[in-house]
């Protein structure tokens, strides 16, 4: 395809393209269902038909949500959990500790709390346990009293540790959603829709989606033995923990469509009553006042969830989500915070370091980049792993080595290219102490030695999957002047939300802008005014750029046009009402 603008390489590096656009239909959908044009054209670039425009706009539960016991295994597990509530038994939930496992054990935790049974919540110290079950920390669950343990976003994998669980007759049940292998671990259940031998068409799903289908199916088998009329107890309300499921579902980075959509706008909406203790204080915190939508979900509460499993505590994360009390939520969101912050600064040592290692090696032609260093922490190697995958358009793959030559590994990737199955071969090969994951991530430990053996492995695997060269891209939905940047054009476009992987938000090009009171704002953000030809006005920010070609561009502007990139937003900071563009990329205009 052409470069749209003729911008083969904008100050980012990428090359601008717009997104592919059945006309016809784009003007089918507008005028048979009595949209806006630019909704239309939107719609059908995402390849909505006219069929699903309306469950599209308006997805519910209803019509998305899958039955439950479509997936292998989940009436094994239904049942067994439901009879351990019957008889009063123990349940143990080992989680991951990102955000994803919290909400998951979060969830769990909730629902079997409601109905009066006890659980045993474990989540792994990073550093001291590393990824995943492992056999003490199983064992102790189990002298602990628990018989019957779930494993939530992690265990797929887990050959060994689960053996050993099997061993001292601990029932596992498996929750998970990472990619699995031809062979499975010893369990009691395992319910994954990305297992090999699954034809469940929900693979998409997060690991707390997985596991809000587990509860549904396990209050039907309870509903079914009769259970909630001879206890006395009313069946919970599964909806009211939506908001937990979609928290965990946007920061995991799932495509929010199908079922994954659903689940996200329908916790959003119960999220806007702020029932969740944890939830309201960490948005209290955040300082988000307005309605909470998916962007501050990943951009400002998950980044503090994540934190305790990251440089903290681990188990704060499922303690914030799981309390009913005020006082002790705010004083865990206090913690996360404070966590948080300590993150951002190792964080942006460990990216510095990071982004010297790959300018002095790279080879413009590979399909990967891999740092590695020895004093890097592992709680952050994954964000890095992010940011250098946004900054060179590839796949990323960061490395934390320890005094034994030992490393932790977190690669991210680009659509198109499964890094995850790639990481699963190498540990089959050899190469690898352990490792897995899915397409768009992945996590490994490798020794010191075997690192470039891994990397021309991964890299092989990588380029076979290749169907061009790897350029990075952006692609824009359009042009707009900032005078065509209204109230009216953000909110038709809200009608898209919620945004996330799978369903971008909208992004456009403001055509030869002028740039304006270009500033430095909080943590290396770059603020400024955009003006266009037709006088119209728009504010703007590109955030962590005041150190990259983009900040620099734009705080060096001396008044020279440039075509600037990004998404239209409503700020609303100190009660004002106005769009303003969130800056992805500038380029010069050619000519």
């Amino acid at each position: 395809m052409d470069a749209f603008l003729d911008i083969e390489a904008s100050l980012t590096g990428r090359q601008w393209r717009l997104t592919e656009t059945d006309r016809r239909m784009a003007e089918q959908i507008s005028q048979r269902l009595s949209l806006p044009e630019v909704l239309g054209r939107v719609l059908a670039a995402r390849q909505i038909g006219i069929d699903g425009v309306e469950s599209f706009l308006n997805p519910t539960l209803r019509d998305l949500m899958p039955d439950p016991y479509h997936l292998l295994d989940m009436d094994k597990a239904a049942t067994r959990l439901a009879q351990a509530v019957r008889q009063s038994e123990t349940i143990g939930l080992f989680g991951d500790y990102d955000v994803d496992g919290a909400t998951s054990a979060a969830l769990l935790q909730r629902y079997f709390a409601a109905l009066g049974t006890p659980t045993l919540v474990h989540i792994p110290d990073r550093m001291a346990e590393g990824y995943g079950p492992n056999a003490p920390a199983l064992l102790h669950l189990k002298r602990r009293g628990a018989m019957v343990v779930v494993t939530v976003d992690c265990g797929i994998t887990a050959f060994e540790p689960l053996a050993a669980a099997k061993e001292a007759g601990i029932e596992m049940i498996v929750v998970d959603h990472h990619e699995a292998e031809a062979a499975l671990p010893q369990a009691y259940a395992i319910v994954n829709p990305n297992r090999l031998d699954e034809t469940s068409p929900h693979g998409q799903l997060a690991a707390v989606g997985v596991a809000f289908l587990l509860v549904v199916a396990v209050q039907k088998a309870l509903r079914e033995s009769g259970w909630f009329s001879h206890s006395g107890r009313t069946p919970p309300d599964l909806m009211q923990w939506l908001d937990i499921v979609a928290l965990g579902t946007v920061c995991d980075v799932v495509p929010l469509t199908g079922v994954n959509r659903a689940l996200v706008a329908q916790g959003l909406k119960v999220m806007a009553r702020r029932a969740n203790a944890g939830i309201a204080a960490l948005a209290d915190l955040a300082g988000v006042s307005e309605r909470i939508e998916a962007f501050h979900l990943g951009y400002m509460l998950g980044p503090r969830v994540n934190a305790g499993g990251r440089v903290g505590q681990a188990d704060l994360g499922v303690r914030l989500l799981a309390t009913d009390d005020p006082s002790e939520a705010a004083d865990i969101a206090h913690r996360l915070d404070q966590y948080n912050r300590e993150r951002q600064e190792i964080e942006a040592q460990a990216l510095a370091a990071a982004i010297d290692q790959v300018e002095g090696c790279t080879d413009d032609g590979a399909p990967l980049i891999i740092a590695a260093a020895d004093d890097w922490h592992p709680g952050v190697i994954g964000i890095v792993a992010g940011r250098l995958k946004e900054r060179y358009g590839r796949p990323a793959c960061v490395v934390a080595f320890d005094a034994k030559g030992e490393g932790k590994g977190s690669g991210r990737s680009v659509p198109g290219l499964d890094l995850g199955g790639a990481v699963i071969a190498a540990r089959q090969a050899g190469l690898l102490v352990k490792g897995g994951g899915h397409a768009m991530a992945a996590g490994f430990t490798v020794l010191r030695e075997r690192l470039p053996e891994l990397q021309e492995f991964l890299a092989e695997r990588l380029r076979a999957q290749l169907v061009g060269p790897l350029k990075p891209l952006l692609q824009l939905d359009g042009a707009l002047d900032p005078a065509g940047a209204t109230m009216e054009l953000v909110e038709t476009l809200s009608r898209l939300a919620p945004f996330g992987s799978g369903n971008s938000e909208p992004r456009f090009a403001l055509v030869e802008a002028r740039i304006s009171a270009p500033r430095i704002v909080g943590n290396n953000h770059v603020a400024c005014t955009l003006s266009g030809r037709n006088g119209g006005r728009l504010k703007a920010i590109a955030f962590r750029s005041a150190d990259t070609d983009l900040g620099q561009a734009l705080l060096a502007n001396d008044g020279t046009p440039l075509h600037v990139a990004g998404t239209l937003r409503i700020d609303t900071w100190q009660g004002r009402h106005a769009v303003q563009m969130f800056i992805e990329d500038a380029a010069p205009i050619r000519g």
